[in-house]
């Protein structure tokens, strides 16, 4: 277990009211943020959100299909990009169904989150949970699930290795977080719940999504065993690849930029921490991925299905001021931008911001 204390907020109720606490050094209470959104933002369509789903689905269908079809290698670049962000797509609507703004229906929650985590190799439950953590703790130095910043101290103290994939090979690093989660916490696994990333009663989602994230996993290998390795490199492990550049880099743009703060101990809580995220815009990929880039809505309120995020966002704008945080700078240049100066925090203090110089 980590020395720090995870904050374990009830975000099971997407609809609690998760800032309950005293703390009022903010000019606005979440309550004032909640009030200024309309009331049928907080309400997932059922139907809709199926067919975001089935849309999906279908796209990528008919992206295999077509690829089938055609067996051209002029077509296979057209075709590992297209469907690797639809993976991406897919995954986010799996997303929704983790947060519980896909529906009210638990069942069909985990039935969707299953059915568009699995054959994208993320276990569905692990995933949701430790995803859970990181919006508990949103900017919290010390407890973050998710591209939390490493100290001065601990960037000096990392190896080569570690430097390499932190900062380097960061946006393939997802496959390997899974299995031995980030730098500067206890080594867990997404596919056990014998760790702190875990509660003792879920234990059975954990093996749930690890039973079926291992008949995946086989699956894919007797393709590999049947069809040979060039057409699993073709029709899934090039895909997948894209998928995992895109999740990496959104999230890590999610929560990177060098006016972010971080904080530590009691000068954090719930809605400041929340707040330290920011809006990014991913051109004519905005639609396509679901409008994920409308992150800081969706971290002050995770129960606001994906369709709604755009208008809960001009609502709340007015209220937030200069406390919301948005970008238009291109999606690659702010990541080259961050991935540079974007290095490590200071060993205390609160309210801190990413540097690049090493102090002596």
């Amino acid at each position: 277990m980590s020395s720090s204390t995870i904050h374990r907020i009830n975000l099971d109720n997407p609809l609690t009211d998760t800032s309950s606490t005293s703390q009022t050094e903010l000019p606005f209470t979440f309550q004032d943020v909640k009030s200024a959104i309309p009331a049928e933002c907080f309400a997932p369509n059922v139907w809709r959100s199926l067919a975001y789903f089935f849309a999906d689905a279908a796209i990528i269908v008919g992206l295999y299909a077509t690829a089938a079809y055609l067996d051209a290698w002029w077509f296979y670049p057209i075709f590992w990009f297209a469907t690797g962000t639809m993976f991406w797509a897919f995954f986010v609507v799996g997303h929704d169904c983790g947060h519980g703004s896909f529906s009210r229906i638990k069942w069909l929650n985990n039935l969707v989150g299953h059915l568009t985590h699995i054959p994208i190799l993320v276990p569905y439950h692990g995933w949701r949970i430790s995803h859970r953590t990181h919006h508990q703790n949103t900017a919290n130095i010390d407890t973050d699930e998710s591209w939390y910043p490493v100290t001065e101290s601990q960037y000096k103290a990392m190896d080569w290795i570690g430097k390499f994939i932190r900062f380097d090979a960061l946006l393939f690093a997802y496959p390997l977080y899974l299995f031995k989660r980030s730098p500067a916490r206890p080594t867990a696994s997404h596919f056990v719940p014998n760790n702190d990333l875990f509660r003792e009663s879920e234990t059975n989602d954990i093996l749930t999504s690890s039973i079926l994230f291992a008949v995946m996993v086989g699956f894919l290998g007797w393709l590999g065993f049947t069809y040979g390795f060039l057409f699993l490199f073709k029709f899934y492990i090039v895909p997948y690849l894209v998928f995992v550049v895109w999740l990496d880099l959104v999230t890590y743009l999610h929560h990177t930029e060098a006016d972010i703060p971080w904080y530590r101990g009691k000068d954090w809580y719930f809605l400041k921490g929340a707040l330290s995220t920011i809006d990014r815009d991913y051109g004519i990929f905005n639609n396509i991925h679901h409008n994920i880039g409308t992150h800081v809505a969706h971290h002050i309120f995770i129960g606001i299905p994906h369709y709604h995020l755009k208008t809960a966002t001009e609502a709340i704008k007015p209220v937030l001021g200069s406390y919301y945080r948005v970008s238009n700078v291109p999606i690659w240049k702010s990541f080259f931008t961050s991935q540079k100066a974007c290095i490590f925090v200071p060993d205390s203090g609160s309210g801190v911001y990413y540097s690049d110089q090493l102090t002596d």
